[in-house]
Parts: structure tokens; sequence; C-alpha cells
């Protein structure tokens, strides 16, 4: 479906890419996959080329407050390390990469349609279509870096990656990641304020 569609552009490894990417954007000179591990104590993450090989693993640690991750290459080699800000309105995310360099995503508030995240370090901004599940992550000079967009319906939480700027592909990969955590934190807020809205409707009408 993602290949045809204007709004929803995700697509599987092997597919052409979407019609609305290349119209925009031109071919994407790399594409990524991720696909999340379930039902497992740790939030376990594999990255992969168009061929399905693993290039990075992404892991959480279990019960962590500011949601530690470490991503590593194939190889096992360190390429970042995120934690979330504890109390922050704006969800604010650290990256540190592997040789030092260190960046943060911090969520603009009130935006009704598109999320905006500043990605302050890099002066960078993630864009997204909340409906729709893409995202555009564009440079200071308003060239696209790269394409996010997530499967509609999915047990393992699956995005596809198309990068316009592969040099840019690790810090690349850290920010899908954080957005990956950002969009579970709200998922996860927004089903507890249901579950506690219902759970208060429930009480007052037995009252």
């Amino acid at each position: 479906m993602g290949v045809f569609s204007k709004y929803h552009r995700f697509r599987e490894a092997g597919e052409q890419a979407n019609v609305n990417n290349v119209e925009c954007f031109g071919e994407p000179v790399k594409s990524l996959f991720t696909t999340s591990k379930v039902f497992s104590l740790h939030a376990h993450e594999d990255i992969t080329d168009e061929h399905e090989r693993m290039l990075y693993h992404a892991q959480s640690k279990f019960f962590s407050i500011r949601d530690k991750t470490d991503i590593t290459d194939s190889d096992g080699n360190q390429v970042a390390h995120i934690e979330r800000k504890f109390f922050s309105l704006h969800q604010r995310h650290f990256v540190t990469m592997a040789d030092g360099f260190q960046f943060e995503l911090s969520n603009e508030l009130w935006h009704i349609i598109k999320d905006i995240t500043n990605i302050e370090g890099l002066g960078w901004q993630l864009r997204g279509n909340v409906w729709a599940l893409n995202f555009e992550i564009y440079d200071q000079n308003e060239q696209v870096i790269a394409v996010i967009s997530q499967k509609l319906i999915s047990l393992h939480d699956k995005y596809c990656l198309d990068l316009y700027q592969p040099e840019y592909e690790k810090i690349v990969v850290a920010i899908l990641v954080t957005l990956q955590h950002m969009i579970r934190d709200r998922e996860r807020i927004r089903s507890s304020s249901s579950s506690f809205s219902s759970s208060s409707s429930a009480s007052a009408a037995s009252n």
C-alpha cells in the first residue's frame, strides 16, 4: 500500500520507493527497515537493509525511568546512547553518539495536525503527520535528510526509513529510534488518560 499511497508511505523491504517520496524528493539513496521484538522484558529492535541484513540493533533497559537505550552496529560496536529527560512537557530526549557528539530532541507544543520536533545541536527539524504516521527530517538549509514512515497496523512496530543524505545514516538511525520512543510514550499517556477518564465517569455514574 505504501508504494502507491500519497498519504501512508510505509513500504516493505524489496518494494519500490513510495510514489509521493519520489515525486517530492526523488529516489532515496538508501533505505532501512525496522522490526521491534514483542513479548520481551527488554525493548529489542533490529534495523536492516533492503536485503534484510541486520545493520543496527537497539536495546532499552527494563523499567528505566529515563528510558535508556543503546544502539550498536552489526559487530556490536556502540553507535549511540539515548536517554529521556524525566518530567518534561516537551518529550525531551538526549542523544550521545559513539564519538561523543551530543544533540537533543525537543517536541514543540500545541501543534494540532503536524508534529514538529527540534533537533538541538544540529539545527535540524523532525516534522510529522500524526494521522498518516509519516515524518520528514530537514537540515538547517531546509533540505530533506530522510523520510520515516510507520506501518499502520503491525505487531512488530515496523518503520521504513528512506535516506537522502546517507552521510548522516547513524545520526538518523538514532533519531528514528528516539522518535519511536516518543510515539510510544505519547500512546501510553493517551491510554492512561482514557483509562482515568473512563474510571472517573464510571465512579460519577455510580454515585
